[in-house]
């Protein structure tokens, strides 16, 4: 029996509540420290950037676009693990302060913003109900217009640059395989999943780098060989989705390949590492939720082992909390203790809505597998 298994059987034994017990606590600490008003408006809902949070930051004057987007995601989670008429209506509000501070827009320039909030969105369509058809048709086809030929193919990072990278193509690639409203939207999702894998992927850890920039005359100027954990949970992502209608077994083999590259090049005796806070912040978080999937979607692809990760980091999260207002405080290294801020001018991580949702995120990650552990015994 190897270790992942071990662990995975053990967590199932524990109490069937456990994990959605400590997510509910997350969620609590989250929406309490952070969930406020846009600008007065009734019926909104946006994530304050920062706890204790600045007179700037207090004002929603920073957009974090993406970080709303990821937390309107744990939001979904929450309703899916414990549904609620209270939650429900949060999640409309902040759809709606979203597209309010967007200046009553669903695009920017970033693919990258647009795809990680037309993945919440179609959740909340898909699994909640909520009306989003214009926001997703607006997000994918901008997105389908950002496929180039440049360095080999792929999605842009930004408008009118020279960059493309994981962090555009992995949530585009698994937006695009799930929303597909038709077959070229498959073929588009598995354009961009071979296009990462072919130019991105390290050939000796099986981890993905970064991206690329292209030079102008649509060649390659140079690799941006980083390695970031958020990257190999979308590229797992999109492979997942891509493994539902493959009979050649090729995806579920990447997303193999991709959890067994984390565990061994990137997981320290299984926890997840941190980023320091801002965008790195929600890294780790969204690595575990796409190991989680793998789990549940193709627990024969080194389904163990992908919740033994998640578990894993789940338990050190849980275990270096801090203490904090109306709920536990998430340090941005699992491993390491949290440490409550002292007032807005403190500089430390813990601070960032980012690093607490993808706190958060990990709870939710470690209920999600509980519950399906759950329903199959």
């Amino acid at each position: 029996m190897t270790r992942g298994t071990e662990y995975a059987e053990g967590a199932a034994e524990q109490s069937p509540q456990l994990w959605a017990a400590r997510a509910a606590f997350a969620e609590q600490g989250v929406l309490a420290r952070h969930l406020r008003r846009l600008w007065a408006i009734p019926g909104t809902r946006l994530g304050v950037a920062t706890w204790p949070a600045s007179p700037r930051h207090r004002l929603l004057v920073n957009w974090n676009y993406w970080w709303q987007a990821n937390l309107l995601d744990c939001l979904i989670d929450a309703q899916v693990r414990a549904p609620s008429p209270n939650r429900l209506r949060t999640i409309h509000q902040h759809v709606r302060g979203i597209r309010l501070r967007n200046f009553r827009q669903w695009t920017n320039e970033y693919y990258d913003d647009i795809a990680w909030l037309g993945l919440a969105l179609l959740r909340a369509s898909d699994e909640l109900g909520l009306d989003t058809e214009d926001a997703l048709d607006a997000i994918t086809v901008r997105l389908r217009e950002g496929w180039t030929d440049h360095g080999g193919g792929g999605i842009w990072w930004r408008r009118g640059d020279n960059l493309k990278n994981v962090p555009a193509n992995g949530p585009a690639a698994i937006l695009l395989a799930r929303f597909a409203q038709d077959r070229a939207d498959r073929q588009r999702a598995r354009s961009i999943t071979d296009w990462m894998d072919g130019y991105l992927r390290d050939r000796e850890t099986g981890l993905l780098f970064d991206g690329l920039r292209t030079s102008p005359d649509g060649g390659i100027a140079g690799l941006v060989d980083i390695v970031y954990t958020y990257n190999q949970g979308t590229f797992l992502g999109a492979c997942v989705e891509l493994a539902a209608d493959d009979r050649s077994g090729i995806w579920a083999e990447r997303a193999e390949r991709t959890i067994h590259a984390v565990a061994h090049h990137l997981a320290v005796e299984g926890v997840l590492p941190g980023r320091r806070g801002g965008d790195g912040g929600l890294f780790a978080g969204i690595l575990a939720r796409y190991l989680a999937l793998s789990a549940i979607r193709l627990p024969e692809a080194s389904g163990d082992l992908a919740s033994w990760l998640v578990f894993t980091t789940a338990d050190e999260a849980w275990r270096n909390r801090a203490v904090a207002p109306s709920g536990p405080l998430f340090g941005d290294e699992p491993g390491i203790p949290a440490i409550t801020p002292r007032g807005p001018r403190d500089g430390r991580v813990e601070r960032d809505l980012s690093v607490q949702v993808s706190g958060w995120m990990v709870m939710e990650a470690a209920a999600a597998l509980e519950g399906h552990a759950s329903m199959r015994s």
